[in-house]
């Protein structure tokens, strides 16, 4: 492997300001002002341009309009997040930053400054301009003050780059005491950006410096190969869109895993799905519901069960091969790392002269017994744990009664497999409503 250099400037570095540039406008020649600015330019330096003045000779001024988002949601590709007034989004560039970008200072009052329209584009196009006029090989960071997460405070940072390594990569290399550097990646230009700003400013008038001594290498990237892919991205949303998101998402998380992974269910997280199942609505403010955790007795009670199917499916007529293969399904209750029965009691049910209300009854605390377990899979979902509701005890009621000593008024709700699922649970689209959906 070539030795990896590292990025510091040993000799030093100068950041050099360049006075004397006009206000500019739409249709001004930026590299003729500059090249008059700095005559003494020379090959290696660095030109440190901020993103306000490419805007305006770009013409990419717009009218401040009543709204003031107006135009931010022009900008942007997705809103990350929102406070208030104040928006976080990834702009048409893939920057994250306030407001898209979109900015009325050092503008005239009734006036936005909207990001250049390819900031590498320009960084390239005003490198070039800058070789033909003074016959010198610069590179050029188009830069744009932003803020940090985690950190108070704004800094410039590339959102253009043209004739630099905007990224230098140290994976591989080793450090002075032998560490191996596996993840090291300096965002140079970045660095560059924050540097120029040093003698900028804000409110001085000079848009442009010139770090001199970093020595750029032209390796072709660009300050789009700073953007971190969206699919790479552990903060792709704000807390509260990432709540809003996790609401939308959280029935849709939950489907029937029958494949898991060879890894252990956190006995507190299968506690807080069934806690959170005990919360689904009932009638006449009982609990009927119960959540049996199946491991001493789990080969006795599947193999009662099989029994009674096997008998069941034989008296049927059914052909042999049918038989075998129903059977097989039960498989997943025995290889499924753990083991819930849901039930529902007679806790809190009333009783009813009639045989008709008392069947209305059953089946009313037959259904909040489905909302409890409907409220189980969901909650083991959103603690990242893979289920699957097989209907088979419902059949065999009194063998799960009778194995498991359970009270007579405890009826099945079949079983739910349980463990860590093999490949990562994701939210379905849900369904088009318009089959299921009617208003009369």
């Amino acid at each position: 492997m070539p030795e990896i250099p590292d990025h510091g400037a040993v000799g030093g570095l100068q950041i050099l300001p360049v006075l004397g540039l006009p206000e500019f406008r739409p249709g001004d020649d930026l590299a003729a002002a500059l090249a008059a600015a700095a005559p003494w330019l020379a090959d290696g330096d660095v030109v440190v341009v901020t993103s306000k003045i490419v805007s305006k000779v770009e013409g990419r001024l717009v009218g401040a309009p009543t709204d003031p988002e107006a135009h931010d949601d022009a900008e942007s590709e997705r809103v990350l997040a929102r406070r208030g007034r104040t928006l976080i989004v990834a702009n048409k560039l893939g920057v994250v930053q306030a407001a898209a970008g979109v900015d009325g200072s050092n503008v005239r009052r009734d006036e936005l400054a909207l990001l250049p329209a390819d900031p590498d584009v320009s960084a390239a196009r005003l490198r070039a301009a800058l070789r033909e006029l003074l016959g010198v090989d610069v590179a050029v960071v188009v830069t744009d003050t932003m803020g940090r997460c985690w950190r108070v405070g704004q800094t410039d940072a590339a959102i253009g780059a043209s004739g630099l390594t905007v990224l230098h990569r140290y994976g591989g290399a080793v450090d002075t005491e032998g560490n191996e550097l596996l993840v090291t990646e300096v965002a140079l230009a970045d660095e560059l950006a924050a540097a120029a700003d040093l003698v900028k400013g804000k409110l001085g008038g000079v848009p442009v410096a010139v770090v001199r001594g970093a020595g750029p290498v032209d390796d072709g990237s660009t300050a789009r190969d700073l953007v971190r892919p969206l699919d790479d991205d552990l903060f792709s949303l704000g807390t509260a869109e990432a709540v809003t998101q996790g609401r939308r998402e959280a029935v849709l998380l939950r489907r029937s895993v029958r494949d898991f992974a060879d890894a252990p269910v956190d006995p507190a997280a299968l506690r807080r799905a069934v806690g959170v199942a005990l919360t689904a609505p009932a009638p006449h403010h009982s609990t009927p519901f119960r959540f049996v955790l199946v491991r001493a007795k789990r080969t006795a009670l599947l193999d009662a069960m099989a029994q009674r199917w096997r008998a069941d499916l034989e008296g049927d007529g059914r052909p042999a091969d049918e038989v075998a293969r129903r059977m097989r399904r039960g498989d997943l209750l025995r290889r499924a790392p753990e083991l819930v029965l849901p039930f529902r009691t007679g806790d809190g049910m009333h009783d009813y002269p009639d045989a008709g209300r008392r069947a209305h009854e059953r089946t009313m605390f037959t259904v909040a017994g489905g909302a409890a377990v409907q409220s189980l899979l969901v909650a083991l979902a959103a603690e990242g744990l893979g289920s699957c509701w097989v209907g088979s005890t419902i059949f065999a009621a009194d063998v799960v009664r009778a194995v498991l000593e359970l009270p007579g008024d405890w009826e099945p709700l079949g079983a739910v497999a349980v463990g860590v699922p093999a490949e990562p649970l994701t939210p379905r689209p849900p369904r088009d409503p318009a089959g299921g959906f009617f208003e009369w």
